[in-house]
């Protein structure tokens, strides 16, 4: 979702300065803010009793992050981590609700903007129900080229790095790795400078 700035503004947003690593919210906060992020980066994690991280998002610049709960009333479900240093604006929950009842097409936009998460998370747990890493890693990979407006059939690059790819697919970064070599050697990818291309 990507509301116009002096909108937010004019709604008592204000912007916030975050260095890279820093916590917007932990998990188990309770919602009390509208988030977009003006630059940089942000995604939303948990660990397991083990301490390994999951991340289910990456967010970056124009994009907003944990609305659903703003109509839930409900505590954050994760954490949202800085992965670089950012500036988010934030709108106090009551006025960022008041601000959509004042503009109905803010809804639809929202209403878009969900659809396209929940999407996601269809998407990305029928390629976790997969054993298989190249399932899953395929899976990935065509969520994310499926937003790539460009018109050749492999050119697509990916932003992510080898862990944040791990993270979101539920394997280990060595299996990543490993299963990313496969793929080159079958074709499915390139890898250029490091960057995979898809």
């Amino acid at each position: 979702m990507n509301i116009d700035d002096e909108l937010l503004y004019s709604s008592g947003g204000d912007i916030r300065q975050y260095n890279k690593g820093d916590l917007v919210y932990r998990e188990g906060d309770h919602t009390l803010y509208y988030f977009q992020i003006r630059e940089g980066k942000v995604k939303l994690n948990n660990y397991d009793d083990e301490g390994k991280e999951f991340i289910h998002n990456i967010f970056g610049g124009k994009q907003s992050f944990g609305d659903s709960m703003l109509f839930l009333d409900k505590f954050y479900p994760t954490n949202a981590v800085c992965i670089e240093a950012s500036e988010i604006i934030r709108v106090p929950r009551d006025r960022f609700l008041e601000l959509i009842k004042k503009h109905p097409h803010l809804s639809l936009e929202m209403n878009a903007c969900l659809s396209q998460r929940l999407y996601f998370k269809a998407v990305m747990l029928h390629s976790m129900a997969s054993l298989n890493p190249v399932s899953r890693l395929k899976g990935l990979l065509d969520y994310l080229k499926s937003y790539h407006d460009g018109s050749c059939g492999s050119c697509f690059q990916i932003e992510l790095t080898r862990q944040q790819i791990a993270n979101l697919v539920g394997l280990r970064v060595e299996t990543v790795i490993r299963t990313l070599k496969k793929m080159e050697k079958e074709g499915n990818i390139t890898i250029e400078n490091r960057k995979i291309v898809y």
